[in-house]
Parts: structure tokens; sequence; C-alpha cells
């Protein structure tokens, strides 16, 4: 029987992907590491999990008016990453996100822990210099080190403060934190409470990156440090909405941590944060 008389198959890359890299402006790229995470492990397996729930989308969405299929985007599938060695997969990550911008296209990462975030955005200050970081979060993220790690998904913020200056970053929805970290927002003005307060970022290149747990736990609860008091769902699409007309070069979602939601809303509202993304890109 030939082979053209088999299937049809189901589909188990992103809905919407484009069939090649080459004919893409935004490349995904899975992000499966929680080598860092200091309270409830899992969010490695949240790349395939939102892969698979992506299915369960509409196409179409009609708060930007657009379908996925109208946005050029190529699902890379998931990066191996070498077990137990957080430093070899920090190198595998900006190896990966610079071939994504030194091709002049748009990165989105789909992780995994918030620690993912750091090679992407050094690869992205290596192409662009006029960088600026918009982080949505419910911690802060600005730990100098986390029990002696200065490679640590609580220590982040930090990090890519070093690399692009605090005075370029903005973050929104932060509520959890030591009082040292809010001390250093606070002399840096980076908590941001209004959209109109994010317009002096207007002509800079933009990293975007979101923490899942930015929304509160009744919202989605499946995710590694839930924080109450967290913004609703309909908030968060706001925020990202107002960005449309930001020149946003790279962006990731992380943090989604699947199995501590057995409904699997948690990953269907993620999975729609993606799409969202998606059409700001």
């Amino acid at each position: 029987m030939s082979i053209d008389k088999l299937g049809p198959f189901l589909q188990r890359s992103w809905l919407g992907s484009v069939d090649s890299y080459d004919s893409a402006q935004i490349v995904m790229i899975g992000l499966p590491f929680d080598g860092t995470c200091s309270y409830r492990p899992g969010s490695r397996f949240a790349p395939e999990r939102l892969r698979l729930a992506s299915w369960g989308l509409e196409d179409y969405s009609p708060v930007y008016d657009r379908h996925l299929d109208d946005v050029k985007f190529y699902d890379a599938g998931e990066l191996e990453f070498p077990l137990g060695n957080t430093q070899k997969t920090l190198d595998v990550i900006e190896k990966n996100a610079s071939v994504v911008f030194n091709d002049n296209k748009k990165f989105l990462g789909i992780g995994g822990e918030h620690l993912v975030t750091l090679p992407a955005l050094k690869a992205c200050k290596a192409k662009y210099n006029n960088l600026a970081v918009i982080h949505f979060d419910a911690h802060t993220d600005l730990r100098e080190d986390y029990l002696g790690e200065k490679l640590s998904h609580a220590s982040v913020m930090r990090r890519i403060g070093e690399i692009v200056g605090f005075e370029n970053i903005k973050q929104i929805g932060i509520r959890s934190g030591l009082k040292e970290e809010f001390e250093l927002m606070k002399k840096y003005n980076t908590l941001v409470k209004n959209s109109s307060e994010l317009d002096a970022l207007r002509d800079k290149k933009i990293f975007l990156t979101i923490d899942v747990d930015v929304l509160d736990p009744s919202v989605l609860p499946g995710t590694g440090t839930p924080e109450p008091d967290g913004l609703l769902y309909r908030e968060l699409a706001e925020w990202i909405k107002f960005l449309k007309d930001f020149d946003i070069v790279g962006a990731d979602i992380v943090e989604l941590a699947p199995d501590y939601d057995s409904s699997e809303v948690s990953t269907a509202i993620v999975s729609k944060i993606v799409r969202d993304v998606l059409m700001i890109l």
C-alpha cells in the first residue's frame, strides 16, 4: 500500500504552525526545564501539554480579528537538555535563541521554569542593543541568590537587570518578595500599576516574559509557586492587548506546572495566553 493511502494522522505541532522554519517570522521553542524550582516542580511538563491543549483552542481570535494561520510561526518542538546540568541547559537555550534572532526572526519560548528566560534574553541582547524587558509575575525574582545559587528562577530578573540595566525593566503584578527586592524595585521604579507607565518603552525593542503565577491561584492553580491576590485572566489579556503596538522581538511564557491542576483548566488558560502573545508578536 502506498504511503499516500495512510492516515489521516493526528497533528502534534501547535495549532496553526507553518510547516517550515524558513517560512516563519516567529519561532516557538519548548523549554522543558525546572532544575532550580524552589517549591513545587513539574513545569518541565508544560511545553508538551500546552502543545496538545492548543488543539482545544479556536484558530480565530475575535479580540485581534486574526486567525492563527495569519501568524507565521513555526513550532520547532522541545529542546533536549542534559539532566542535572543547569549551565549546559542554559547554553543550549542561548545557542538556539541566537540562531532565531540572527535569522531576523522573533523568539517565543514555552517553559519550563523562569530561569529559561535568562539565556534567551542574553541572545536577544546580543542582537538588539536598545532592549527593555516587560515582566509579568507574582514574584520579584530579584534576589542576589537563592540558598547561595545565583542561577535560580528566584534570581532571574536580578541577572537580567545586570545585562539590560534595571532602569530598562518594567514589572507588573508583583506581590511577593524580600524587602530588599522591593527596595530595588523602588530605586529603579520598575513596578508598574498603569499601562501608561510603559509608554517610555515605545522606542525600545522589547522582550516580554510572562510567569503565569501572575494570575490569581483561584484562576490558575497549576503553577509551582501560587500566590494569592493576583490578576484575573481578563486583566492579563488587557495588558497583553495594550502591548500589541510595542516592538516586541522576543517573548516567553513560563511556570505552568500542569499536574497541580487535575481539571487541566490551568493548561487551557495558558494555551490561550500563548495564543494571545502570538497575536501581538
